[in-house]
């Protein structure tokens, strides 16, 4: 136990030295010009849920210096393109000249929700919607 007790304090300053290192690396990171992030907006659909395409649009949200306006234009576009590509279940790889991904989940017979990413560049438009089938 005396070997113990004569370890403790070195491994107490191990950890405080090892917590310091990191302390100083990070403020030289700090230090490098970094890309600020830019927060995503949450656009007020409120009244438009059933009014720009699918059943329910249930979200929409924007980064990177997308618009809200622009944002309700490319859910709609979105939402004739899966239309043309298979109806209401049909896909859509993209439009507006944004690329986008779906994640469809909580799929029933009669309907499923979806979240859709599409990107252009910087910009960020995401918005989620409940399909009725």
């Amino acid at each position: 136990m005396s070997a113990l007790r004569w370890m403790r304090p070195l491994l107490l300053t191990g950890a405080v030295a090892g917590a310091l290192a990191v302390a100083c690396a990070g403020n030289a990171i700090s230090a490098v010009a970094q890309p600020t992030a830019e927060a995503a907006s949450s656009c007020n659909i409120s009244g438009k849920e059933e009014s720009l395409g699918p059943t329910y649009v249930t979200y929409i949200g924007v980064s990177g210096g997308a618009s809200c306006k622009q944002a309700e234009k490319l859910v709609r576009s979105f939402y004739q393109c899966r239309i043309k590509h298979g109806g209401v279940t049909g896909r859509c790889s993209g439009v507006e000249g944004f690329h986008c991904t779906e994640d469809r989940y909580a799929k029933i017979a009669v309907q499923y929700d979806s979240h859709v990413q599409c990107t252009r560049g910087r910009e960020r438009i995401r918005h989620d919607y409940t399909q009725f089938t």
